[in-house]
C-alpha cells in the first residue's frame, strides 16, 4: 500500500494471487440446431433421392456440371451443394468455394468484381498435402431468382467462358426468374416438399439427440403441418419453444410460430354484418397476429367448409387472393382484413 500512495503502481506483493485459482473456462453459446445438424454429407440429405443420386455419381467421377436447384424453402438446397463441395474439397474447401447470397449483392457489379475475378482464377489438381483434387473451383450463388437481369445476362457470358476452371450452382425458389440462356447450361433439379414421415424421423432423431422429450408424436405432426413441409422451419420452431417455455408443447408450438386460432379464423368466416366485422378487426389488430397468416389458413378452412356452398366458396376464394397480392405489394393489413371481411358477409347473406 505504502508503494501505491509513493508510485501509483501496485507492488508485486500487493497484487492478488492467483495461485490455485482454476480459470473457469469459457462456455459456448448454444448453437442454433439448424446449423448443428446441417448436413455434412450428401447421404444425410433428407428425402432428395434423384439429387442425391446424381450428386454421388458425379462425386465418384470427379466431374460436376453447372447447376440450378430450386424448389420451396428449407427443402436441402444450400445444405446439399456445401455437402457436396466439403466432399469435393476436403480441407480446402474454403479457398475453392466462393458463396454469395445473390439477393444481398445482386448487381451487376458483383458478377464482374467478385464472380468473375474468382472464376479467372487457374487451381492445380493436387492438395498441398499432394492428394488428387478436382482441378476447379465451384461459385455458388443463393437466392439466385433476386438477381437482376443484367446480372443475369452478365453471369451467363462468365459461365460461359470460365467453363474450364469453374463450376457454377445457382440455387433458387422461382426457377421462372431465371433467364433462359442461364437455365439451358445448367442441369435442373427440383427440390420438392419433404414427406411429412421423413420431416417427423429427422425432428425425432434431432431431438434424442438433444435429450428433449416430445412424446408419441402429436407435437411434431403438429410442427410439421405448421411448418409445410420446411424442414428448417420446423426445427427452428422446436428449438424456439424449448428456449423460450423450457419444454415442447403443442399450445407453445402454435404461439412460437404465429398461428391464428381455429376460433378466430372460424369466428371471421361466419361474420353476418359490418358491426361483427369491426369489432373482429379491432380484437385481431390488438392480438398482433398477422394478415398473411390468416389468409393462408382462411384458404385451406374455405375449401373444406362444408357449410358454404361452391358459390360461396369461389366468391371467398378469389378475394382472399387479391387480399394476398395486395399485402404482398405493401397494402395496409386492416383494409384488406375489411375488404375481404365484406366480401364474406355478402357470401353469407347471398348463398
Amino acid at each position: 500500500m505504502q508503494a501505491f500512495l509513493k508510485t501509483g503502481k501496485i507492488s508485486a506483493s500487493d497484487k492478488p494471487s492467483t495461485s490455485g485459482v482454476k480459470s473457469s473456462a469459457k462456455k459456448k453459446p448454444p448453437a442454433p440446431w439448424v446449423e448443428k445438424y446441417r448436413p455434412k454429407t450428401i447421404d444425410d440429405i433428407v428425402d432428395q433421392g434423384e439429387v442425391v443420386q446424381v450428386l454421388r455419381e458425379c462425386l465418384s467421377g470427379g466431374d460436376l456440371p453447372h447447376l440450378l436447384f430450386y424448389g420451396p424453402p428449407g427443402t436441402g438446397k444450400t445444405s446439399a451443394i456445401l455437402a457436396a463441395a466439403r466432399q469435393l474439397f476436403g480441407d480446402i474447401t474454403r479457398d475453392r468455394v466462393l458463396e454469395l447470397n445473390a439477393s444481398d449483392e445482386r448487381g451487376i457489379q458483383v458478377i464482374r468484381d467478385k464472380v468473375k475475378t474468382f472464376a479467372q482464377l487457374t487451381v492445380s489438381s493436387t492438395r498441398p498435402d499432394g492428394r488428387p483434387c478436382p482441378p476447379y473451383k465451384l461459385v455458388i450463388l443463393d437466392e439466385a431468382d433476386s438477381m437482376t437481369t443484367a446480372a443475369q445476362a452478365a453471369l451467363r457470358r462468365t459461365i460461359e467462358r470460365e467453363t474450364r476452371t469453374t463450376r457454377f450452382c445457382l440455387i433458387c425458389n422461382y426457377v421462372s426468374r431465371i433467364i433462359p440462356p442461364i437455365t439451358s447450361r445448367c442441369s435442373k433439379f427440383r427440390f420438392k416438399p419433404l414427406a411429412k414421415e421423413n420431416v417427423i424421423k429427422r425432428l425425432r432423431e434431432i431431438c434424442s439427440a438433444e435429450g428433449v422429450d416430445v412424446g408419441e408424436g402429436d407435437i411434431l405432426h403438429q410442427a410439421v403441418d405448421t411448418c409445410e413441409g420446411d424442414l428448417r422451419r420446423a426445427l427452428t420452431a422446436l428449438q424456439c419453444c424449448q428456449r423460450l417455455l423450457g419444454k415442447i408443447t403443442v399450445e407453445g408450438l402454435v404461439e412460437v410460430t404465429g398461428l391464428v386460432p381455429d376460433v378466430l379464423v372460424n369466428e371471421y368466416l361466419n361474420i353476418k354484418n359490418y358491426s361483427e366485422l369491426e369489432q373482429f378487426v379491432e380484437k385481431f389488430l390488438m392480438e398482433a397476429y398477422s394478415a398473411s397468416q390468416l389468409l393462408e389458413q382462411l384458404s385451406a378452412t374455405v375449401v373444406t367448409a362444408g357449410h358454404l356452398t361452391n358459390n360461396q366458396k369461389c366468391a371467398i376464394s378469389e378475394k382472399v387472393a387479391v387480399c394476398a397480392h395486395r399485402l404482398l405489394d405493401g397494402g395496409a393489413e386492416v383494409m384488406q382484413i375489411t375488404d375481404l371481411g365484406c366480401t364474406i358477409i355478402m357470401a353469407n347473406n347471398n348463398p
